[in-house]
């Protein structure tokens, strides 16, 4: 047998939206190499997202294949595979573990107005309290009971109802458990009995046993099927972590562990989390509470509307512009920066309400959609790029706000995320939330932290503060004041707007569902 000292690697795998990465990480949280996969998010009508789960099933297993091959370690060095995710996926099985579901994402919008009928019918306040999970489509709660009125058959006769990350598991080991992280943001699961909640579970018309045991986020899976460990270059008794959701790992990753220390995270959604030592739910709903272990939860706010939204502008707005920069040799989205850089702070009043795939915190808004609001002839596509961008930040000060009157004033902001490779981006988050803001050395927070649990896991550690070297400041971030005082202005209008549209969203939302085929 060798010996865990002999065993000097970590490799962690992160179950994206758009794709799976995975990581080689030595016991100093060095990155050795890294790997990714995509995969398409299929949105054929407004309100639905879903993906093929048995795709990401073999990207997870392409991603780890990968990165063992580009890293070169062997088999034998691999202490543990320890697992991030996405949360809020839904997917439903039959006897056999095949899915009848494809993998319904928190993107999905189908669950519309269920918040309503859980809130009115169901105490649904109560149920946010206990559980910490907004009342909001993204909810696996929500889209069960929609699936109970509109997909009877498969609500009634699916054998277990899992996520993607339990969907994984279930074929490697054929093993049915979720972790207490990802369970904690269904809405089904109750924060601090760290079990399923019966009053959640009535209201999704379903029974325990159809859900998976609930594990501790260090808990081991053993004994993975021959055929998938030699298509990852892996032992069979190779660990596997269960691991947490990558919003509460990245906290982890980033070492914003103190009161007042925040993490941003903006990949292709986006989020503002805290720790703290016990359950907090906020009385007005703004706010999610998410376990990370049986010691730390996770309180903060997610946006739907995050770096999807550079795509967007990129492929649907510039993408002349684009072709430009490849032409230039240049990276697309360094060269709309570029371009976006030669606009003043505040677009020259020009604001975008980047909800184009409805939002969550700390409105929990489905039905919200894009708006650009102040344009004139005088705007240039320029202008618009940056709006974008400068929206994107408006929407991290709505959470942020929210977040420091339940947890404490922001001292300090630890960006990660594909965002923080951008200084841009990074300055006018800076700007906007007039606080500074710290790049660690690693954007990879998720994957950081979900080997930092590995090791915890595995024994190698007792507490998290024997890895909070792992995590160094490379670049600091001051706010501008000049640009935070028109930032300042500007994120007043921007709230005024969205309240006073928030009955017409309603309707346009009603419109597109009506008459989009």
């Amino acid at each position: 047998m060798t010996s865990a000292a002999a065993k000097p690697y970590i490799i962690a795998a992160d179950l994206g939206t758009t794709s799976t990465k995975t990581l080689v990480i030595d016991r100093d949280g060095r990155v050795l190499a890294s790997h990714s996969i995509e995969y398409p998010l299929h949105t054929p009508k407004p309100d639905i997202a879903e993906q093929d789960p048995d795709e990401i099933f073999r990207a997870l297993v392409g991603a780890i294949g990968g990165v063992v091959a580009k890293s070169g370690i062997s088999a034998d060095q691999v202490l543990c595979v320890s697992f991030s995710s996405a949360m809020h996926s839904l997917i439903a099985v039959d006897r056999e573990l095949n899915p009848l579901t494809q993998c319904i994402t928190w993107a999905d919008n189908r669950a519309a107005g269920y918040e309503t009928i859980l809130k009115q019918e169901h105490n649904g306040h109560q149920i946010y309290l206990n559980t910490g999970t907004p009342i909001h489509p993204m909810s696996p709660l929500l889209k069960l009971m929609w699936m109970k009125d509109n997909r009877p058959d498969l609500h009634d006769t699916a054998f277990k109802f899992l996520g993607i990350k339990e969907y994984i598991f279930a074929k490697l080991f054929g093993k049915l458990v979720i972790d207490y992280s990802i369970a904690s943001a269904t809405g089904l699961f109750n924060l601090r009995a760290l079990d399923w909640d019966e009053q959640a579970l009535r209201t999704a018309g379903i029974r325990h046993e159809q859900l998976p045991d609930p594990v501790s986020t260090t808990h081991k899976l053993e004994g993975m099927k021959r055929e998938f460990a030699q298509a990852m270059g892996l032992r069979e008794d190779t660990p596997f972590i269960a691991g947490a959701s990558d919003g509460v790992l990245a906290n982890l990753g980033v070492g914003a562990f103190e009161q007042g220390i925040y993490a941003v995270t903006i990949g292709t959604s986006g989020a503002v989390r805290g720790v703290v030592q016990k359950p907090l739910t906020d009385p007005q709903g703004r706010l999610f509470c998410y376990a990370l272990n049986e010691d730390f939860w996770c309180v903060g706010g997610a946006i739907n509307n995050g770096g999807i939204m550079f795509r967007w502008v990129r492929d649907q707005l510039a993408t002349a512009e684009a072709e430009e920069g490849i032409r230039r040799g240049m990276d697309p989205y360094d060269y709309l920066t570029q371009l976006a850089q030669e606009v003043p702070a505040g677009s020259d009043g020009l604001i975008f309400l980047p909800l184009l795939a409805g939002e969550r915190a700390p409105y929990w808004n489905a039905n919200a959609r894009g708006v650009f609001f102040g344009m004139s002839l005088y705007h240039q596509k320029k202008h618009m790029i940056r709006a974008v961008l400068e929206g994107v930040m408006y929407r991290i000060h709505s959470v942020a706000t929210a977040l420091e009157e339940l947890g404490g004033k922001t001292k300090e902001v630890r960006a990660s995320g594909g965002f923080a490779r951008s200084p841009f981006w990074l300055q006018i988050m800076s700007d906007v939330l007039d606080t500074e803001v710290a790049v660690p050395n690693s954007i990879e927070s998720s994957g950081l932290g979900a080997a930092q649990l590995g090791m915890l896991a595995m024994g190698e550690i007792n507490d998290f503060s024997k890895v909070h070297h792992w995590m160094q400041v490379t670049r600091r971030y001051e706010p501008n004041a000049q640009n935070n005082g028109v930032y300042r202005e500007l994120t007043g209008i921007y709230s005024q707007v969205y309240n006073q549209l928030k009955d017409q969203f309603d309707a346009i939302a009603a419109f597109q569902k009506a008459h989009t085929k």
